[in-house]
């Protein structure tokens, strides 16, 4: 059966739709079949998957609002071993249209039930918010990946929503756990990086990947060519690190925390000059 994991924050900007999306792909990539779940609006991990919306096609929003089945809706998409089930701007009214909805908050979890034997991992990618759409994403998870980008202003709401994860869990899914928090665009040239790191592994030491996801070009490339990274670019770091991380994930192998940060400063120092260029051009 499936394990259902939730890719949840508050603040946008983070990395929740870059994690679903090359997490996913490096899962499917290391034989486990996965689906992708896109309950945000914006439908962003649909389109970094080279999914668009079709005139016609069930997408989550029929899901949930109980016009379409999970089976009558999921896509196949590259590599082999993944699908997803898409969102389009329909999931926008979704969150009013629940309000009066007989068990608003179980929709999901309902719907998931039927293809749970079908996968071993389901990535459920939440919008940037603490709404009815992410309430269903967690209300179906059996554990939360929490990505939180190696900037200041990004602990600031940690606290707020691991509270959230916690009422959650006590009010409509006592199984929730957190996988971990997932530190993203770390950048070895920037101290406020390294301390952010050390802070949260200092406040939260057992819940912490020992995978860091480093700043990468070709993390930031690959949604306009529809691509994964480890598709559009399989030796860049960004695609790395993300492997690393469905490895942690499946408990198939791990970096100590000390080797983890290390491997990704040795990285983001020998990047081509290529990367250089463009970043700066990028800045």
């Amino acid at each position: 059966m499936a394990r259902v994991i939730c890719i949840a924050n508050q603040k946008g900007g983070v990395g929740k739709t870059t994690t679903a999306v090359n997490l996913a792909a490096s899962l499917a990539l290391q034989q486990h079949p996965t689906l992708v779940v896109d309950l945000d609006p914006q439908a962003n991990a649909t389109s970094g998957l080279g999914a668009r919306a079709q005139t016609g096609s069930r997408t989550v929003y029929d899901v949930i609002m109980g016009e379409s089945t999970v089976e009558q809706a999921v896509r196949t998409v590259e590599p082999a071993g993944l699908h997803l089930l898409a969102a389009d701007r329909d999931l926008v009214g979704a969150e009013l249209e629940l309000v009066s909805a007989l068990a608003r908050e179980f929709r999901l979890s309902e719907a998931l039930k039927a293809v749970r034997e079908r996968y071993e991992v389901i990535l459920i990618d939440c919008p940037p918010s603490l709404g009815l759409l992410t309430v269903n994403g967690l209300t179906s998870a059996d554990a939360v990946i929490v990505p939180l980008q190696c900037e200041y202003f990004a602990l600031e709401g940690l606290s707020a929503l691991m509270d959230t994860i916690g009422l959650i869990k006590q009010r409509l899914n006592p199984s929730l756990a957190v996988a971990g928090i997932l530190l993203t665009m770390f950048d070895t040239r920037n101290s406020l990086s390294h301390q952010v790191v050390d802070e949260v592994r200092a406040h939260f030491p057992d819940q912490v990947f020992n995978t860091v996801i480093p700043r990468n070009v070709r993390l930031s490339e690959s949604p306009s060519h529809g691509l994964p990274v480890s598709l559009y670019d399989p030796a860049s770091r960004g695609a790395q690190a993300y492997s690393d991380l469905a490895r942690e994930l499946m408990g198939t192998g791990s970096a100590d925390k000390e080797r983890a940060v290390s491997a990704a400063t040795e990285t983001a120092e020998a990047k081509t000059d290529e990367e250089e260029e463009r970043e700066h051009g990028s800045a």
